[in-house]
């Protein structure tokens, strides 16, 4: 795809993410506000003014041809499902939560080590038809490792830029429990890391923006 006619909050963000950027490296590219590039984030249906259509059009024009090229993997990446599920299907949505505590975030080390080399994740689980997100994301982390927690704000959605699933972020706050390891069967380790180390468990690339934003914030 070399045109898009008009930008929405998802294309917004799905050009963020093929660059590569923070929400403040985004917004500095683009001449704009952090919040707005956020607003992006909480509201994919959003569809920018004239003069935001116009900045974006020039930051994608503007890109490497690679960073052009993953923008269009992910703009097909998020049509396909719809096209080629049945009539009725739900396309496959994970939720993910990104609990704190004090200065520490919760990880879970998955058993499959896959070929996208992804090891170290935020706890998450498969959002079932019918079924709500923030829901999802309190019952999957007690289930995964034992904490209990609280969604406080809803970061955003993306497609995965290694997995190609459609994730919801969720902000929790920690309220009561030990982590382990109790979902022995998919997880090797549960861990609270520094929220200054998490790029040491997973790379910075693959990281959601606008987490790497709160957790900046919340220092």
């Amino acid at each position: 795809m070399d045109v898009i006619e008009r930008w929405s909050g998802r294309y917004a963000c799905l050009l963020q993410a093929a660059l590569r950027l923070t929400n403040e490296q985004f917004a500095a590219q683009l001449g704009i506000a952090v919040r707005t590039v956020a607003t992006w984030h909480s509201d994919a249906a959003v569809v920018p003014r004239k003069e935001m259509q116009q900045l974006l059009d020039s930051a994608h024009e503007q890109a490497a041809s690679t960073a052009r090229q993953r923008f269009a993997l992910l703009v097909a990446g998020e049509r396909a499902p719809a096209a080629s599920s049945p009539a009725g299907a739900q396309a496959l949505r994970v939720a993910i939560a990104v609990v704190i505590r004090d200065n520490q975030v919760l990880l879970v080390c998955r058993r499959d080590d896959d070929a996208s080399g992804i090891t170290w994740q935020f706890p998450a689980g498969v959002i079932k038809p019918g079924g709500k997100a923030e829901t999802t994301t309190v019952r999957e982390t007690l289930d995964e490792t034992g904490v209990h927690c609280a969604v406080r704000q809803h970061l955003g959605s993306r497609l995965h830029p290694v997995t190609g699933v459609l994730c919801d972020y969720f902000l929790c706050e920690y309220l009561a429990g030990e982590a382990t390891n109790t979902d022995a069967v998919e997880n090797v380790d549960v861990m609270w890391v520094p929220k200054n180390s998490l790029t040491r468990f997973i790379p910075v690339d693959t990281i959601f923006p606008p987490i790497l934003a709160v957790l900046e914030e919340q220092t």
